[in-house]
């Protein structure tokens, strides 16, 4: 008798063929969904961003360079680069094969048509102060020197130069097509080199990205924002989802496949869910309460001092975090390779010396408006904490919850007294301090205007040589542990659930969801 199963097994092998050999429209299109907290602010990377515009952008556009896995830089567009003896040119040879969204093949035209806008004042990149005179070095020419080949060249040297290249809120300096703008210069859409490219925006209700299918990526695994970023399904959908009740109770329903930024709390009642997974990984952001130094009552350091010494800072981040983050008086985050000894030490709580300092500064009870917000969960529970802590010194809070939009208003003006606040994932410590450290009159974020901070940290800034660095940091930490303009708390996790057909997902410490990479069975 004739092997029917054989028969059988050839003909599934067939059918099988067959449909791979059909053309992605006439295959099921395979779709990953995925939260965000509020919808993008615009398409224009390192322009007009927060957090999500900057995460969902990653997956369109790309820079020269990007941060790997261990927080150092690394090629992208660029394969590789050479820096002058002086330390002042940057040569970068660009990636042969890569092509836009559009198309068209990337050239050193495109990347010096990029930089230049980048650069040019009206376009209100968020790293324009960097590198325009403002801040440690100026960009004094960007050329071409061939098709593959492009010249920086700084008017000092910069150790950070590639870093600030590097940055995700800085859209990661992306290559962009000159038709991503029109005529007079306006905005359109970006046409870049990434993995998907945009196909749809429904604000406030989803933004759908589709797998480009002329994507060249780097060889080898996943590693930051650098290698592995192949998409492996054919449509990723954004899903505008602001109460996260509703987006746990989306993904129980099966009508989400990855929900990033699980709190601690929902965490725990989702890992006994079979149909889950989690994926949590010490975060690189970093949880604090800020203080207006100008203000008449907090301008007193021995005032700021006295709160934070009634902080029992494990006890508080076991609370807020449920005992899934990591305690930190330090602004370099415990993930980091510059964390060492003299960062990672925790002053336990002395309510009789902040009685003391307390008194000392002249402080007679007066209320401390406490801003914080109910969108971020950990904002609000650390507030709380604080408030009750600092009481058992005599320190009076008064806690005043607004929306998210108007404490960011209050946090860009410098219009409060105290603040709970959470910086996003700054993968160099000298970002992570230059977040807090400048002149208050002339941008009003900063708060911490001293000196002798500023020059540490453009000496930190200024070498490459690690250890250097971290003596730098180091004197950084002693001194912002005297000064208290803000007192560091914790280092959130990232959690991140993912329903069980999901492949390839993979945290990362240092920055939000990374969707290149995922796909489901």
């Amino acid at each position: 008798m004739p092997d029917r199963r054989g028969g059988r097994r050839s003909a599934v092998l067939g059918a099988a063929l067959a449909l791979l050999a059909l053309p992605p429209a006439a295959r099921a299109e395979t779709l990953l969904r995925a939260r965000l907290n509020a919808d993008i602010l615009s398409t224009n990377p390192g322009v007009r961003r927060d957090e999500n515009t900057d995460m969902v952008l990653q997956h369109v556009v790309e820079g020269l360079v990007a941060y790997r896995e261990d927080t150092s830089v690394g090629p992208l567009l660029a394969e590789r680069w050479e820096t002058s003896p002086d330390g002042r040119t940057y040569t970068f040879h660009l990636r042969p094969g890569v092509s836009f969204h559009n198309g068209a093949p990337l050239t050193s035209a495109e990347v010096v048509w990029s930089l230049r806008r980048y650069l040019d004042p009206k376009t209100h990149w968020r790293c324009g102060r960097e590198l325009s005179g403002g801040g440690y070095a100026r960009v004094v020419g960007v050329e071409a020197v061939d098709t593959q080949t492009v010249r920086v060249v700084l008017d000092k040297p910069f150790a950070g130069f590639l870093a600030t290249l590097a940055r995700v809120d800085c859209g990661g300096t992306a290559i962009l097509h000159p038709s991503s703008v029109g005529p007079d210069g306006a905005w359109r859409a970006p046409v870049g080199t990434g993995p998907f490219r945009i196909a749809g925006w429904k604000h406030n209700q989803y933004l759908d990205l589709v797998r480009f299918a002329g994507y060249r990526a780097l060889p080898g695994p996943r590693d930051g924002h650098t290698g592995g970023k192949a998409a492996r399904v054919d449509r990723l959908r954004f899903l505008v989802i602001p109460d996260p009740v509703a987006a746990e109770a989306a993904l129980l329903r099966g009508d989400l496949d990855v929900l990033d930024n699980v709190t601690p709390i929902d965490a725990r009642q989702l890992r006994k869910r079979r149909d889950l997974r989690l994926d949590v990984r010490a975060g690189f952001d970093v949880f604090a309460i800020l203080f207006e130094t100008r203000d008449p009552l907090l301008r007193d350091p021995r005032l700021r001092q006295a709160i934070a010494l009634t902080l029992d800072v494990p006890g508080l981040t076991r609370a807020v975090t449920a005992g899934m983050g990591r305690p930190n008086r330090s602004v370099v985050p415990v993930s980091s390779p510059f964390h060492d000894a003299a960062q990672a030490q925790v002053p336990p709580p002395n309510l009789a010396e902040a009685r003391r300092l307390a008194q000392a500064a002249g402080y007679r009870g007066q209320p401390i408006t406490l801003i914080t917000n109910h969108r971020y969960p950990a904002m609000f529970d650390g507030a709380v904490l604080v408030q009750a802590m600092a009481m058992q010194a005599g320190i009076t809070i008064r806690l005043e919850t607004l929306d998210w939009a108007a404490e960011l208003d209050r946090y860009n003006t410098g219009r409060y007294q105290a603040m709970s606040f959470t910086y996003s994932a700054r993968m160099d410590p000298s970002l992570g301090y230059d977040a807090l450290t400048g002149d208050k009159a002339a941008d009003p974020r900063k708060v911490w205007d001293d000196p002798q901070a500023r020059a540490l940290l453009a000496r930190s800034r200024a070498t490459a040589d690690p250890a250097e660095r971290q003596a730098a940091f180091d004197q950084l930490h002693a001194l912002f542990l005297r000064d208290v303009p803000a007192i560091v708390v914790f280092n959130p996790p990232r959690i991140a659930a993912v329903a069980a057909n999901v492949t390839g997902y993979q945290g990362w410490a240092a920055g939000p969801q990374r969707l290149w990479g995922v796909g489901l069975r």
